[in-house]
């Protein structure tokens, strides 16, 4: 008999992360454990605050709720999970690895879950003051990284422009990709304006440079701006593949990027990615601050749908942000997340 048990924790960042929502101190997670005699597999249900669209006050009684389904059942409830992400893809993480392989962390049966393949990765410039950005940009470059992602529209945007222009007066665009995160911090009547500003510097693609829901304006800015743009938050909410493939239409973006915390648990990301191909639009796989029970599960996945030769770095950088991490077999290697047992 299946019985499925939660535990809370709260877990802590070695420093604070700064995002255009405000700046993380803790993480708070709930790890549901599934157990089926000799098989057991654990997963994260990690939302974020003022973001996830299952962030509810009742997360716990709700999340309660879906495991009783399971139990009872023996399966999980997708079409009723569709609106609550994040407790989808702890459920789906917590199966995987209890049918798969429940004395190890392993999910999917790939290279990259059996150690012989790494999945090359971005380093990532948290937001701060200038001169903080500054430094952690040097520190990314220093390790190796040959693709770089920055978060801007929190200060200045000049200063920002000027830590763009550092990177590239060091390094060409043949030897440092350098993407770009907004966060929906530009306005609309500046952001065409401050995109070609940042354009002359080879930018791979900005994410989410106006806030979400304004899918007009979205489409003007992708139709006429310089630089490649991808949607991150504009996808939050929108579960029903219908409306997934609707609001491609109409926006148009170069890319999406996906988290599976946030965008449908592994089950919505894998509906998105396929929309997002028979429309011709591109797609790379983030972690949203989970501890490394969800980065694990999210590094597996991403192998299982991109296949075996990745060549576009994901965002599965996020492993060494907490005081308090749960141990899991991840190394990263130059600018490489590998699997090491």
């Amino acid at each position: 008999m299946m019985k499925v048990t939660i535990e809370e924790r709260v877990l802590h960042f070695k420093q604070p992360a700064g995002t255009s929502r405000g700046v993380y101190t803790e993480r708070r997670s709930w790890f549901v454990t599934v157990h089926d005699g000799e098989r057991r597999g654990v997963g994260e249900c990690a939302p974020l605050p003022d973001l996830s669209c299952d962030a509810l006050p009742n997360y716990a009684e709700v999340l309660r709720g879906f495991c009783d389904e399971l139990e009872r059942t023996g399966q999980i409830p997708y079409e009723a999970m569709r609106d609550y992400p994040s407790m989808l893809f702890g459920l789906e993480t917590a199966v995987a690895n209890s049918h798969l392989s429940p004395l190890t962390s392993q999910l999917f049966d790939t290279p990259f879950a059996r150690g012989e393949v790494g999945i090359p990765i971005n380093g990532l410039v948290w937001m701060g003051s200038y001169e903080e950005m500054l430094q952690r940009m040097e520190e990314k470059l220093a390790q190796g990284f040959r693709c770089v992602k920055l978060k801007v529209g929190a200060i200045d945007f000049d200063r920002e422009l000027d830590l763009v222009k550092r990177i590239r007066q060091r390094f060409s665009h043949h030897e440092v990709e350098l993407r770009l995160d907004a966060n929906g911090g530009f306005s609309t009547d500046e952001a065409l304006y401050r995109l070609e500003l940042l354009s002359q510097y080879n930018i791979h693609s900005i994410e989410q440079p106006i806030k979400a829901r304004q899918w007009a304006a979205m489409a003007e800015l992708c139709r006429d701006a310089p630089l490649p743009i991808a949607l991150d938050e504009e996808l939050l909410g929108i579960n029903d593949p219908d409306a997934k493939r609707q609001m491609l239409r109409i926006v148009k973006p170069a890319y999406i990027v996906l988290k599976p915390s946030l965008h449908g648990g592994m089950t919505g990301c894998r509906e998105w990615i396929g929309i997002a191909r028979e429309e011709g639009i591109g797609s790379w796989i983030t972690s949203a601050l989970e501890s490394n029970v969800g980065l694990n599960a999210i590094a597996q996945f991403c192998a299982s749908v991109y296949g075996d030769h990745i060549t576009m770095p994901q965002g599965l950088g996020t492993g060494q942000l907490f005081t308090d991490n749960i141990p899991m077999p991840l190394e990263i290697r130059g600018d490489q997340l590998w699997v090491t047992a």
